[in-house]
């Protein structure tokens, strides 16, 4: 309607067409609309045997016959709930009317909303019931006067709508995963932004505290002994406490339920590789509690790469861990006795990987280096203790 004057006629119209649209659409997606239009589509089907079932089947009035049909094209707005019960109304249907447009609706509907196992067994009911009903003078000579017409006609329709009801059953279910698989690629890529951003943040907003804190110890020591000495010491101590603060937000609370554990794991992780079998030395130096959840984190992830990797390669062998701090600097310090496989020239991933781990040392100004030396497999990180 492009190019058409914006007459109230034409605005009246676009309207409209808008509406129908929007209705269009909400029916597309709306599961009652589509058992709304199968149960009367069904009916529909059904209509074109009125004349047969009140004549030639039984005693019923065209009247009656169409009311007793439609009632059973109404329990096809059950399908997804209960699928079972157009199922067996349409084995009424079935040995009552010889009517088998139901059957083939609710053969469907099993397979599509219970999947193939309710498709098959259902699929095996109605071949049952059907070849019954063919080999006793209740079924009409005109539409099975011979195996062969049981088997070309009777049999193929269930079996066909099972089948197809089944297949759409699969498809519903590639759908649903392919929809979680979406959903989970986009949890992870809000996390992986997340971590992102709080990295950043700490790099930036930590580092100005930490330069703040410094510069008021500086004042606080020449200032010590006037007046504002307290306050300058005062002034220091806030920024270290925000610095604690800002850390502890990050690492702790970013998302708790994948928060990291700190030094306070490290005694968890030496029980689990005594547990299967390669024993550990842990020796942490008092100094290094102190530090900060950001580098205890970083602790953590290293040392549990290294033992998963000992636990690989040289399986049964004592694993010694050790650290502390030297100066400003932490050290992380993983040794363990060469397999009888050769060592892998980076330390085996349990999750993140060695390269996120060196990533993660690297990004707090330190170094991770790894490889076998002296006999043993030797894994070193140094990173700023920021004591």
């Amino acid at each position: 309607m492009e190019g058409v004057p914006h007459t109230p006629a034409t605005l009246a119209l676009r309207r409209a067409v808008a509406a129908v649209r929007r209705y269009a659409d909400r029916a597309a997606v709306s599961s009652r609309a589509v058992d709304a239009v199968t149960a009367l589509s069904c009916f529909a089907l059904m209509l074109l045997d009125v004349p047969g079932v009140a004549e030639a089947d039984n005693s019923l009035s065209r009247l009656s016959a169409t009311t007793v049909l439609a009632a059973g094209a109404a329990t096809l707005l059950l399908r997804r709930r209960l699928p079972w019960a157009p199922y067996l109304v349409g084995l009424a249907f079935l040995g009552w009317l010889h009517e088998l447009t139901l059957i083939q609706f609710a053969l469907y509907s099993l397979g599509r909303f219970r999947g193939r196992a309710a498709g098959i067994v259902g699929t095996l009911g109605y071949a049952a019931l059907a070849y019954t009903l063919f080999s006793t003078p209740l079924w009409p000579a005109h539409r099975g006067d011979s195996l062969s017409d049981f088997l070309s006609l009777v049999l193929p329709i269930g079996v066909l709508a099972s089948g197809v009801g089944i297949a759409a059953h699969r498809q519903d279910l590639l759908r649903e995963l392919d929809a979680r698989q979406a959903e989970t690629a986009a949890l992870q890529a809000v996390q992986q932004e997340r971590t992102s951003v709080a990295r950043d943040v700490h790099d930036l907003v930590g580092r100005e505290l930490t330069v703040l804190a410094v510069r008021a110890e500086v004042l606080a020591s020449r200032a010590r002994g006037e007046r504002h000495g307290a306050d300058f010491e005062e002034l220091a101590d806030t920024a270290r406490r925000a610095h604690h603060t800002l850390n502890e937000i990050i690492v702790r609370r970013a998302d708790e339920r994948n928060a990291t554990p700190g030094l306070e794991g490290l005694r968890a992780l030496a029980e689990e590789g005594a547990r299967i079998g390669s024993p550990v030395e842990l020796t942490l130096a008092d100094e290094a509690r102190g530090i900060s959840p950001l580098r205890q984190t970083a602790v953590y992830r290293v040392v549990q790469e290294c033992l998963t990797n000992a636990a690989k390669h040289a399986p049964g062998e004592t694993v010694s861990v050790r650290i502390g701090v030297e100066g400003p600097r932490l050290r992380i310090e993983v040794r363990n006795p060469l397999g009888d496989e050769d060592p892998d020239r980076e330390p085996v991933s349990s999750g993140t990987g060695t390269l996120s781990m060196r990533e993660r040392v690297e990004s707090m100004g330190g170094t991770l280096t790894a490889g076998p030396r002296d006999g043993s497999y030797h894994v070193r990180a140094l990173l700023p203790a920021g004591l």
